[in-house]
């Protein structure tokens, strides 16, 4: 079953910690776009940056606002790991050419670059990657989820 192949997942701290990383990390973005916490612009604020100022479509500004807040929270739960990384991965790989490339690899610690470059932005892609390749690790929603599907 296709269902399985998605959640199922071994018992491994590993790819708990890298779940976990990318959760803890990505949420507060996610947060800032969705419920404008953490000095964010909120949905409505974000979605109108994103369409009228960077003029992605809508359904991209939609798009990066559920990756980045729903796929956080799932990453921490466990929950469909696999596809929130493949999602987050995807994201990265779209920011990375939309934004950051033009100003380099490093980041702009300084202030002295005209933006930021994309070395952030390959460290969320390898974990990303990671756990996709591995599943959810210990502690996950999918573990439960395995059980409940093979009964």
């Amino acid at each position: 079953m296709m269902m399985n192949k998605i959640l199922i997942t071994e018992s491994n701290w590993g790819v708990l910690a890298a779940r976990l990383t990318l959760g803890i990390v990505l949420f507060p973005h996610g947060a800032q776009k969705m419920l404008g916490l953490f000095g964010g612009y909120g949905f409505t604020g974000t979605m109108d940056a994103f369409t009228n100022q960077m003029h992605l479509p809508w359904i991209v500004a939609l798009a990066v606002i559920m990756i980045e807040f729903f796929g956080s929270i799932s990453l921490l739960l466990g929950f469909a790991s696999r596809l929130w990384s493949l999602a987050i991965a995807g994201l990265f790989i779209g920011i990375i050419f939309t934004t950051h490339l033009e100003h380099g690899f490093f980041m702009n610690w300084f202030g002295n670059q005209a933006g930021e470059g994309y070395e952030y932005a390959l460290l969320v892609i390898g974990i990303a990657v990671a756990v996709l390749i591995n599943g959810s690790g210990k502690y996950a929603i999918d573990t439960q989820l395995v059980k409940l599907l093979n009964k």
